[in-house]
């Protein structure tokens, strides 16, 4: 089976903030015989005077280049010695495979790499940035397996109609509490502190990173990666369910997500960024 991926994604100020410190980024390399290579990262930015702007930006930044290896050719050797023909034949969408041990420390790398981006660039700056920070929340798809890396309270939910699943653990103040059963999943939402974290990008040097084993994906999934911006204006249990059981377009869809935060309060920057694994007959 060949599986395709379809990808949107929004980022929208909010109706509370002058500034988006919010940074969303995909790509996605694929053809009609071969599965799908897909990243998909977003990072929400934070600190005074331009610094969550410029943190978010630079952890983007960072990510794109380490993991460029996700899209390099599999033997850049071998073209040297291919001639026009064999070249054309073999085709230029050939993309790497890693195994999943290698990929997962990729994943570690690149966000550790983030995370020291980050930190001299707060040394450097300490006036105007020695408060910044982000959080990563980052996805790779490689054919149908589903793999991802996380700090801070971004999440990365599935939608699997009709259940949605939340993939990843909020590094926050309420976070912490849930995962030790001092809080319900409601009442995360009503902490005071439930936008404190303890792990995030340029916190600190020794930075733990959540990396996921890697899980298999069904046609009609729905991998949704979201700012709390959206999360925290449209509970997951309630609303969020409700307009993604409405399927369609991922465009509009995002932008109706958007919308919503926004109706709610848009206390927050919003970031909406969707993929959908689709399956294509050979």
């Amino acid at each position: 089976m060949v599986y395709w991926l379809s990808v949107a994604g929004l980022t929208d100020v909010g109706r509370q903030r002058e500034l988006n410190e919010d940074r969303f980024y995909y790509k996605v390399v694929q053809s009609s015989d071969e599965g799908p290579v897909g990243l998909f990262a977003v990072a929400d930015g934070m600190g005074g005077h331009l610094a969550g702007e410029v943190a978010s930006q630079w952890a983007i930044g960072t990510l794109k280049r380490e993991l460029a290896p996700l899209f390099r050719p599999q033997d850049p050797a071998i073209t040297r010695r291919l001639n026009g023909e064999n070249l054309a034949a073999l085709g230029s969408g050939a993309t790497v495979r890693l195994e999943e041990t290698d990929l997962a420390r990729l994943l570690q790398h690149a966000v550790e790499r983030a995370n020291q981006v980050l930190l001299g660039y707060a040394r450097r700056h300490p006036d105007e940035a020695g408060d910044l920070g982000s959080t990563l929340t980052l996805a790779v798809v490689e054919d149908d397996r589903l793999t991802l890396a996380h700090v801070g309270d971004s999440r990365a939910y599935l939608w699997r109609d009709p259940h949605l699943e939340q993939l990843t653990e909020d590094h926050s103040v309420p976070g912490a509490l849930l995962k030790q059963g001092q809080l319900t999943p409601e009442e995360v939402y009503d902490h005071p502190h439930r936008h404190i974290l303890y792990r995030c990008l340029g916190l600190k040097p020794n930075l733990e990173v959540d990396i996921y084993p890697a899980s298999a994906l069904r046609p009609g999934d729905l991998l949704l990666l979201c700012s709390d911006g959206l999360w925290d204006m449209i509970h997951p249990g309630e609303r969020l369910v409700g307009l993604l059981s409405r399927g369609g377009e991922l465009l509009p869809l995002c932008h109706r997500l958007v919308e919503a935060a926004n109706k709610a309060g848009g206390e927050d920057n919003i970031t909406v960024l969707l993929a959908r694994l689709e399956s294509r007959d050979d």
